[in-house]
């Protein structure tokens, strides 16, 4: 193992341009330890609303297939996400919704990390143990720990830069994506 590299695709759950956790997503590459490639996974920003209708009628869309291939690819995953009214965003839920459609879907076995970043004091605690719930029910591979939850985020990512600031976050998210190496590599599909 220690001569492959990790390949690890990364969701954000912000559609939002300028969301704190896709400036945390777009950190990740620089803070990954050595034998970890971290890349951004296709945008499921154009997937209709779930509709089994339209799984039956005209099949998945294709965007949802690019999603799927991605995972599936990937020796891990990272979701990068916000909490919205104390859950998971729509539009990542509704991804999620998708891609759990289709056959063999791909979380089942699929290593999982989670990141949230939010301005309120909790950093999207609530959001995290949703998703969670989501990914047990997926039989996907969710790590533990270390947690990243990123509260009051504002005075820890400079919005201009989009670069993270607080040293302290920088050193948590580093152990984070290191443990998260040698739980892909133990428990990850190969």
């Amino acid at each position: 193992m220690a001569d492959k590299t990790l390949n690890v695709a990364s969701i954000c759950g912000s559609l939002r341009k300028g969301s704190y956790n896709r400036m945390v997503m777009n950190a990740l590459t620089g803070l990954a330890p050595s034998g970890m490639s971290i890349k951004e996974a296709p945008p499921f920003a154009e997937f209709p609303l779930y509709n089994a209708d339209i799984e039956t009628s005209t099949g998945f869309p294709a965007a949802v297939h690019k999603l799927v291939d991605a995972i599936r690819a990937a020796d891990g995953v990272i979701l990068v996400t916000p909490e919205y009214n104390f859950s998971i965003p729509g539009g990542l839920k509704n991804a999620i919704d998708w891609v759990s459609r289709v056959p063999n879907q791909p979380f089942a076995g699929k290593p999982v990390a989670i990141q949230s970043a939010a301005n309120g004091p909790l950093g999207g605690g609530r959001m995290q143990y949703d998703l969670r719930r989501s990914l047990l029910f997926l039989n996907a591979m969710a790590f533990g720990r270390p947690e990243i939850f990123i509260g009051n985020c504002s005075q820890r990512i400079d919005a201009q830069t989009g670069q993270i600031t607080d040293q302290q976050t920088v050193g948590f998210i580093r152990q984070q994506l290191a443990a998260f190496a040698e739980f892909i590599a133990q428990y990850g599909q190969h």
